[in-house]
């Protein structure tokens, strides 16, 4: 019956070739399918490397691809075996219908086919079949209408989009990245023959489901491309050893937060080119898969880097994986909205130093304030004293930063956040001196965003992750000088055990109730930002940024590079000195309500601090005044256990154990307190 259909239309063709005018107003009248092919919408790192690709409409993998992209000997092979007169013949190649004819009428069945790439190309567009002869007269029309109306190259372009691999897969590119993982740039002779031979049966010679039926038809392509000459009978004979895959990959879904999103921000596009860059972006996913392995089942990891200088993000792990398990992995916590606990201290500090009202050599208390009812503690709950403002921000003290905020004011530190394009959200819409301690809500990416400010000089520059995206011009956030001195600060932290020396300028954070805990810290060219908790807001028992976040911090940067890229050197206009040889007014810090204060050099409990809980020695406890004149007078509750010392410090005896109220008294008759608790 085949055979006869193939005479039947040889003849018709024969007849009709004697008239010509008649057949080309049959052809010219041809309505033709769409030409234009919907291919999978596509996101690309920063060197077009593909990061994820999407389904067509129809549910079918179908990837755009350009001819010059694939492996030239792949298009060899195929005319070799499928159309060898491809450029010479109209759409129809009457002498392969006649040969094929004459073939199936002498052996009583089909040896060879007559079917034309371009007849090919015209099912497929229709998606008909081929076992009806009005099927074949259609598939017959349409191909003599398409060589009029296109080129060859675009005749075999639409081949390499729709051709069939099995089950959900079209086009050459779909096909190698599901069969063999890789762009159809350069492939084995093994793979180009076998991407020839499936398209003639595609369901019964996929390879994952039919390995030995793909296998026979892969070397009947390798014979006839080693007869025909597009590969050497070597080849040949080697491509037959290879082992046909027997199973699809799955495609790539890398950064699918980042991927989702940027759908969502420009819909309609084809092609997303981001400035990621794949092969940092898995191995920090590989790198956030392992972190949470170790913790409990609902900790989460979030992971965001960028190249501070030109204002890049260039890896953004969203979850540790992309489902909905316990951890809520479809959420991306670089988006969500956490308190940043300490992480905002570094700003705090800085704007303090533009205001003048602070050096990194100040001195500043550490001690029980009370700000109208709010009397912050530190974390630990102890007091440090007079201490310099470096070891302030180093040992992540509360008292001090709440100090600072106060005299520069809430507002003004929402404004600085304004300026570094930081999107926060405050409770209650009313902005307190909590807010330096994380008292409201940010995004990782935000807080990246911010550091990448500080260590770019002070200067804010919106984080882009679109390679096609705007570039806003920056904003100064900071004095260059005073953005430098942060950077140093931070830079002097020692780092989690285990992690290398390198001065990485970083800071940690933990969220009240142990519900975030973070770590962002920075280079001379990079900045990478690490979130952990659980995505419900609920506490984890015992986490800290430093313990927690902070090794994630370093191990990121390990991924990313080798060695850090060094620090900046300080402005010309950075003032480096030590704390003796800054101006009067910047060597003790002076709160706004400082007129109400006692004089700077006032005596002063330096030992133990107002509020503290301290251990009697053996022989008493040791108590240390700052400021003053001696000789200085010492009372317990109001009694003088210690009369004309010369000496700032004393042992007291005759104490008792619980709470005692220590007074000083300097020649001047001037004095101060501190109520403490003795164990």
């Amino acid at each position: 019956m085949r055979a006869r259909l193939i005479f039947a239309v040889a003849a018709a063709l024969c007849l009709a070739a004697t008239a010509r005018d008649e057949v080309d107003l049959w052809i010219n009248a041809t309505v033709l399918p769409p030409l234009t092919v919907q291919t999978s919408v596509e996101v690309r790192d920063r060197h077009g490397d593909l990061l994820r690709a999407y389904t067509v409409d129809n549910g079918r993998w179908r990837l755009a691809v350009d001819p010059l992209a694939v492996d030239q000997r792949f298009l060899a092979a195929l005319l070799s075996y499928e159309d060898k007169r491809f450029y010479n013949h109209n759409g129809v190649d009457l002498r392969a219908i006649v040969r094929a004819a004459g073939q199936a009428l002498w052996n009583g069945h089909i040896v060879s086919g007559g079917s034309t790439l371009t007849m090919q190309v015209a099912r497929l567009l229709e998606s008909s079949g081929t076992g009806k002869v009005d099927g074949k007269l259609r598939q017959v029309r349409v191909a003599l209408a398409l060589e009029r109306r296109l080129t060859k190259e675009q005749i075999l372009e639409l081949y390499l989009h729709l051709a069939p691999y099995g089950g959900n897969l079209e086009g050459i590119r779909a096909a190698t990245l599901s069969y063999f993982g890789k762009e159809p740039r350069l492939l084995t002779p093994a793979e180009i023959a076998l991407l020839v031979a499936i398209p003639q049966s595609p369901e019964t010679r996929r390879p994952d489901r039919f390995a030995e039926a793909a296998t026979d038809a892969r070397d009947r392509v390798l014979a006839r491309a080693a007869q025909d000459g597009v590969i050497s009978p070597e080849q040949a004979q080697a491509a037959r050893t290879e082992i046909v895959p027997t199973s699809r990959r799955p495609f790539p879904a890398i950064a699918p937060h980042m991927d989702d999103r940027v759908l969502a921000e420009v819909p309609g596009l084809g092609l997303y080119q981001l400035t990621l860059d794949r092969k940092l972006q898995l191995a920090l996913e590989a790198l956030a898969s392992e972190v949470v392995a170790a913790q409990g089942e609902r900790v989460q990891v979030a992971i965001v880097v960028a190249d501070h200088r030109a204002g890049e993000i260039l890896a953004s792990v969203g979850s540790a994986a992309f489902r909905a398990d316990a951890r809520a992995g479809f959420v991306d916590m670089t988006q969500a909205l956490r308190s940043p606990g300490s992480t905002l201290k570094p700003l705090v500090y800085g704007l303090a130093f533009d205001e003048g009202l602070a050096h990194p050599e100040t001195m500043i208390e550490d001690r029980p304030v009370d700000f109208n009812g709010y009397k912050p503690q530190n974390f630990d709950r102890h007091f440090r004293g007079t201490i310099r403002v470096r070891e302030a921000l180093q040992q992540s003290l509360n008292i001090p930063v709440v100090m600072l905020t106060d005299a520069i004011g809430p507002a003004a530190l929402l404004a600085a956040l304004d300026k570094a394009g930081v999107k926060y959200k405050v409770p209650g819409r009313r902005a307190g001196l909590a807010i330096a301690l994380g008292g409201l809500g940010v995004t990782l990416e935000d807080m990246v965003q911010l550091y990448a400010a500080i260590a770019r000089g002070g200067v804010s520059l919106p984080l882009t992750h679109r390679m096609q995206g705007d570039r806003a011009e920056g904003q100064r956030l900071l004095s260059a000088a005073s953005a430098w001195q942060v950077g140093d600060i931070l830079a002097g932290l020692a780092p989690p055990p285990g992690a290398p020396e390198n001065r990485l300028a970083y800071k940690t954070g933990t969220s009240y109730g142990h519900r975030d805990a973070w770590a962002i810290g920075f280079d001379g060219r990079h900045v990478i930002g690490v979130w952990m908790g659980r995505p419900d807001g609920t506490p984890v028992p015992g986490a800290f940024g430093a313990e927690l976040a902070a090794p994630v911090l370093f191990q990121a940067f390990a991924r990313l590079k080798r060695d850090l890229d060094p620090q900046p050197p300080a402005p010309p206009q950075t003032l480096l000195v030590s704390n003796a040889q800054l101006p009067q007014p910047l060597r003790n810090f002076r709160s706004r309500n400082s007129i109400f204060e006692p004089d700077a050099d006032a005596p002063a409990v330096a030992f133990p601090p107002d509020g503290a809980e301290v251990e009697l020695l053996p022989n008493g406890l040791l108590v240390r005044v700052r400021g003053g004149v001696a000789p200085y007078t010492w009372l317990a509750d109001g009694v003088p256990v210690a009369l004309a010392l010369s000496g700032r410090e004393a042992m007291l005896d005759h104490l008792g154990k619980g709470f005692v109220t220590l007074s000083v008294i300097d020649a001047e008759g001037r004095s101060a307190r501190a109520k403490v608790r003795l164990r």
